[in-house]
């Protein structure tokens, strides 16, 4: 065990070449800011880049937003200390990129919807639409939270800092970038990011690889052994979230929520030019993120193994803290600066723009300043930006006591997220009309998901989670087709 001896050596200290390749990744990331957004004009610029983001970048840029610090930290935490169950989910989100490509985007290209919110105003009526977007903060907000946490906790962790030293850098910095440069900045940057993702991904399951004895055999025989590579779980168990066949219903329903209903991820693909290419685009993420999931999986698995082979090596105190520990005592100079400037740059929050757009278009536009400028729009716009990354900040502070911070995440969008994905699927499924009735559709079935979910965390119950956002949506949908038929009579 020499070599892993000499691994220690390298310690929580960033060379000069750590250093100069996160400074390059943020200078980078700052000329493409200033390159996209120093012509923006008007709301459409700030908001949708005219329209005229090649079909690449938009895919790449919303694998970037789907992967996030929760993949690069979270899954390797969740592969490392459970298994490759997870996986399951991506056939489920899979599914629901299909039907959103040829249900969801045809309806708002057809209505040229900014703000995806939109749609249910010409569908429904203005209150639906408040609705909608009020649901989309609150989800958004807190899913957000999650995610600049787990950025913030790994970056700490590798560079020394405190947590709050991390998450006021970090905010500050995602603040300047997005206010200065809306959409295109964000796209164009999350495309860069997604190759950081997949390159630094790549570098360490790669150095994992050859400082682990044996190959690929004893790899594969100590992870079996020790269940780490279970896969497929078909028990016909309600109760347990990670069966298949409750994690691809929560993926499939989650992911028609968080791709189909939520602006942020939307966003990116209503900033090409026709409905064709938006559906192909979104079609393009499932080959596009697939690899970089199984990647960030097999180092969680890699680096159970590692510590298995070196029990003379302390492990990691706590699983969600793997990655970034791994990285600040064993990584070389290059390649943890490599792995920082992922995490870095995952933590330099895109969910900016997307709720800025919403407030602005849902919110500010219609009920408090309706025929301002486009100057004074787009001023509000960038000073969203602000108040929003302060909330951000509030959030990720107060999920300091989250342990599983993927299955947190699920669980958040799963409370609301059903909510407005059964709104979504009333307008999109039938020709029924209702309004006022659709708010109090969104309420019961939120509040029915979030008793539910005190239940189970109580144990007064043992249903698993996984089922909440199935549960919400055909509550919703339920209530808004029925109500529809009330009214009418």
């Amino acid at each position: 065990m020499n070599e892993v001896a000499s691994m220690e050596q390298f310690g929580n200290l960033l060379s000069g070449l750590d250093l100069f390749i996160v400074a390059s990744g943020l200078l980078l990331l700052f000329i493409i800011s200033y390159v996209f957004g120093r012509e923006e004009k008007s709301t459409a610029d700030f908001f949708l880049g005219e329209r005229k983001v090649p079909i690449t970048i938009a895919c790449l840029s919303f694998v970037a937003t789907e992967v996030s610090a929760l993949t690069i930290v979270g899954v390797p935490a969740t592969a490392y200390s459970e298994n490759w169950e997870y996986l399951q989910f991506f056939i489920g989100s899979a599914a629901a990129r299909i039907l959103i490509a040829f249900l969801f985007i045809p309806v708002f290209y057809k209505f040229n919807c900014t703000s995806i919110y939109e749609y249910l105003r010409h569908r429904f009526g203005a209150e639906t639409q408040y609705a909608g977007s009020i649901f989309f903060f609150i989800t958004r907000l807190i899913a957000s939270g999650v995610r600049l946490y787990a950025a913030c906790l790994g970056i700490g962790i590798i560079v020394g800092w405190t947590f709050m030293q991390s998450l006021l850098v970090f905010t500050a910095v995602s603040i300047v970038f997005i206010a200065f440069g809306g959409i295109k900045a964000v796209v164009w940057a999350g495309a860069y990011q997604a190759v950081i993702f997949f390159s630094a991904g790549v570098a360490l399951l790669l150095y994992l690889y050859f400082h682990i004895d044996g190959g690929i055999a004893a790899i594969w025989q100590t992870a079996n052994q020790a269940g780490r590579l279970s896969l497929f779980k078909f028990d016909l168990n309600l109760n347990d979230a990670t069966t298949f066949w409750a994690g691809t219903a929560n993926a499939f329903f989650i992911g028609l929520a968080v791709f189909g209903t939520d602006q942020e991820l939307m966003q990116r693909l209503l900033t090409v030019q026709t409905r064709r290419k938006s559906q192909n685009a979104i079609l393009l993420t499932i080959v596009t993120a697939l690899p970089i999931l199984c990647i960030y999986l097999a180092i969680g698995t890699l680096f159970f193994v590692f510590f298995h082979q070196n029990p003379n090596i302390a492990a990691p105190a706590k699983a969600k803290e793997v990655l970034s520990y791994f990285t600040a005592n064993f990584l070389p100079g290059g390649l943890k600066g490599l792995i920082l400037s992922a995490i870095i740059l995952a933590s330099i929050d895109s969910p900016l723009s997307s709720l800025s757009s919403s407030f602005v278009m849902d919110i500010y536009k219609p009920l408090i300043k309706k025929n301002a400028g486009e100057k004074h729009y787009l001023k509000v716009s960038r000073l969203g930006v602000v108040g929003f990354g302060i909330i951000l900040a509030a959030i990720a502070f107060a999920c300091q006591p989250i342990e599983n911070i993927l299955w947190f995440a699920f669980q958040i969008i799963s409370l609301t997220g059903g909510a407005t994905l059964g709104v979504f699927l009333f307008g999109l499924l039938t020709s029924r009309k209702l309004n006022h009735g659709n708010i109090a559709a969104m309420i019961i079935s939120t509040a029915l998901a979030t008793v539910l979910l005190f239940l189970k965390q109580y144990e007064y119950i043992s249903l698993a989670w996984s089922w909440l956002i199935v549960l919400g949506t055909t509550v919703t949908f339920t209530i808004s087709f029925v109500s529809s038929y009330i009214n009418r009579i």
